[in-house]
């Protein structure tokens, strides 16, 4: 999102010192600190002029009688899209990263433990409120079924999805099964639907089964709730939300109204992932499209968000992608959230493949 107008070199400096200054001190800048600190070879009084030429265009503002300014979510969008430069990530907190991920005594073949991890890590490394979401499964593909007899009328079906996906659905049924039966019925699914992708046999199950005798009354039992068996897994299930504690302890968080707003927030899940996967300007769901999206204050969907800045990049498994990001208050350090969020999808895509 460019801004209609570009700034002077001059403006440009002075608006990158005062969100530099208030990401750090989380405090109104004024032109005297700006000149006591920073060598620009201006003078207060022309600092002051920048500021209200600043102010004047909606970049900055004055809270309350504070003689100083801070940024607005326009500042904060033209520093992001025009003056920020992000370096790639250092040496040293990459490694950071990577210790404190292997710290964790997770089995890399549950998927789930693995994308509990990152987002611990994530909001442990960037202080702010992380959040993880597994891919949605309709263009997953479908590698295997197997079923596990739990009583002569309950069985429970376990699917292995792409990778190191598995879902487990339990089963209830009106007819009684037999352990041969259910190899019958194993094989067959297996040999008819392995390969395709989870929207594939939902729309096509029927079809691709009509001809068999096998175990004829499970398999119509399977086929009757393909729905539910080859669905999507709901959003409560695919998210994962880790940092809490470093995002309550900022500044902004200092009052008890806004502490409670934000934990309503994080326990709304679907609004949590609609932050994540529904706003404006994300990227293409493929490899080429991956780039980082910064949503700010109020280009979020949700009127909730309105205080917060969204970091959000997908990662991939396959053909699939999930995303993950920060959620944090405006004032963040932004080359170091997007270096960090870039790498950990980086990280991720790496342990789940």
């Amino acid at each position: 999102m460019v801004m209609s107008r570009d700034l002077s070199e001059r403006q440009r400096q002075v608006l990158s010192i005062i969100i530099q200054a208030y990401v750090m001190n989380a405090a109104p800048v004024g032109s005297r600190y700006i000149a006591k600190n920073y060598n620009l070879g201006l003078s207060d009084a022309t600092i002051r002029n920048v500021m209200a030429d600043l102010e004047d265009e909606g970049y900055i503002s004055q809270p309350h009688t504070s003689a100083g300014r801070i940024p607005t979510d326009k500042g904060y969008r033209y520093y992001v899209d025009l003056i920020m430069r992000v370096q790639r990530i250092q040496e040293e907190e990459k490694q950071r990263i990577d210790h404190n991920f292997e710290q964790f005594q997770y089995d890399p073949k549950d998927s789930s433990k693995v994308l509990n991890a990152a987002a611990k890590v994530l909001g442990s490394i960037s202080r702010q409120l992380s959040v993880v979401i597994s891919p949605r499964l309709s263009n997953a593909v479908f590698e295997r079924l197997d079923i596990i007899l739990l009583s002569s009328t309950r069985i429970m079906v376990v699917l292995s999805i792409q990778s190191l996906f598995v879902r487990t659905i339990v089963m209830e049924l009106d007819i009684e099964v037999s352990r041969q039966q259910i190899d019958a019925v194993i094989e067959v699914l297996n040999q008819r639907l392995s390969g395709l992708t989870l929207s594939e046999i939902r729309n096509s199950i029927g079809k691709r089964l009509a001809d068999c005798g096998k175990g004829a009354a499970l398999l119509n039992k399977i086929v009757s709730s393909a729905d539910n068996l080859f669905d999507d897994t709901p959003v409560f299930e695919r998210l994962y939300i880790a940092g809490t504690e470093y995002i309550v302890s900022q500044p902004e968080f200092d009052q008890p109204q806004k502490v409670r707003d934000l934990v309503c927030m994080i326990e709304d899940k679907d609004r949590v992932a609609a932050l994540l996967e529904k706003n404006p300007g994300d990227p293409a769901d493929s490899p080429a499209g991956r780039d980082v999206t910064i949503m700010i204050g109020r280009e979020n969907m949700a009127s909730t968000a309105d205080d917060f800045t969204v970091v959000a990049t997908p990662y991939y498994i396959g053909n699939t992608a999930g995303r993950l990001g920060v959620l944090g208050p405006k004032r963040m350090d932004y080359e170091r959230v997007v270096r960090i969020v870039n790498y950990m999808a980086d990280r991720l895509s790496d342990s789940l493949s």
